[in-house]
């Protein structure tokens, strides 16, 4: 494929070079380190340089602290890199990533502004990765009131730690936001009790892939997070075709849903295409016991046998026991008799190898039927 060696347009619609685009850039962004006092991120003048010698388009800002970085060196800031996006209207960016840094009040709400300028100027992210950033309840309640208006496709908050307080901010951003797809919670410190407000975020936004590896959710987090989502795909189900929309003639437990778009598909509900709920402590021990992991299994079942738009379901690293692997195996064949599409399970191996191989090659795409090479006539 050739290169993306073009960004803007000039009046007369001829393509403008992006090398000078992204040198001014570079310069920009220099400028305002210095007058703010804070080091230039070596990985963003790097991708700089390298877009600049390729002739490509930066798509996307990693902005992460050095490891050999000493006490004495001036602290990278997020705030100049921001300002320079702003005062060089850099539309190509759609990709802001920020790892292992102490994020500051006023770093979050210029950031917020940024994301909160859809219906004015637009927005040019579409995936914002804050990994293993510390942020304070402040700025974690600003960045929650930005997302209700913003236009991300992705957000990955993966080992920010969070508090109940805390993540209630984020949770309460995202249940009215209809843009974003992709949310990734991975190992943030979820309890149980986020469980209630996951099945509320998933029920209310376009939200259709959640990474929520190795959390503590157990059994009563995960049954909360997935029964909405069980019961709407049953009623859908054992209803009326999927291409009618809900009414008040449904069951009085089904949940309001707002329409997700995925390669052409539109359909109002509590549906997601992939969930990751690997290392969760979703188990029969502890204060839980086996009637919870019985009852979550119940749930799982009900959304195997019945969801259409399922495709990843990773359960790995959770020791759901003998009987529960069982019952999986049973709604994947009664999916695969319902003729829905195959859905891709991985579960811990930590059960019989029977059951284990026969889960695998259930939820194995290699046993779809493959189109037959046309043979070559001579």
């Amino acid at each position: 494929m050739p290169r993306e060696k073009t960004a803007k347009y000039s009046s007369e619609g001829a393509p403008l070079p992006v090398v000078p685009i992204l040198q001014k850039f570079l310069k920009t962004y220099e400028k305002h380190c210095a007058q703010a006092q804070t080091s230039v991120c070596p990985a963003i003048r790097k991708d700089l340089k390298t877009s600049i010698n390729n002739e490509q388009i930066l798509r996307k800002f990693v902005l992460v602290k050095p490891d050999d970085s000493q006490p004495s060196t001036l602290p990278i800031s997020l705030e100049p890199l921001l300002m320079t996006i702003r005062d060089e209207c850099y539309m190509l960016g759609k990709q802001i990533c920020i790892w292992g840094l102490q994020l500051s009040n006023p770093e979050i709400a210029r950031l917020a502004l940024l994301l909160e300028l859809k219906g004015h100027t637009p927005c040019p992210l579409t995936t914002l990765e804050l990994i293993d950033c510390k942020m304070d309840l402040w700025s974690l309640g600003r960045l929650g009131q930005a997302l209700q208006f913003s236009s991300l496709h992705s957000l990955v908050l993966d080992y920010c730690k969070f508090e109940s307080e805390e993540i209630e901010s984020i949770f309460s951003g995202l249940e009215n936001n209809h843009s974003l797809q992709g949310l990734s919670l991975r190992y943030c410190g979820l309890g149980p009790q986020s469980g209630p407000r996951l099945g509320s975020v998933i029920c209310r936004s376009a939200v259709c892939e959640l990474h929520l590896d190795g959390n503590y959710l157990q059994c009563s987090g995960a049954l909360a997070l997935l029964r909405p989502i069980a019961e709407y795909a049953e009623m859908r189900g054992r209803g009326p075709p999927a291409t009618a929309s809900p009414d008040a003639s449904g069951p009085p437990h089904a949940l309001p849903g707002i329409e997700k778009k995925i390669k052409g598909l539109t359909e109002a509900g509590p549906w997601l295409v992939k969930l990751y709920l690997a290392d969760n402590g979703i188990d029969g021990k502890g204060k839980e016991g086996e009637n919870s992991l019985l009852e979550f299994t119940q749930i799982l079942t009900c959304l195997i046998r019945y969801s259409a738009h399922l495709k990843e379901l990773d359960l790995g690293n959770n020791v759901l026991g003998e009987m529960a692997a069982a019952d999986i195996l049973e709604a994947l064949r009664a999916r695969k008799t319902g003729k829905l599409p195959v859905l891709k399970v991985t579960v811990t191996p930590q059960i019989s190898s029977d059951t284990f191989r026969s889960i695998w090659k259930s939820s194995n795409k290699s046993n779809v039927t493959r189109k037959r090479k046309k043979k070559v006539k001579h």
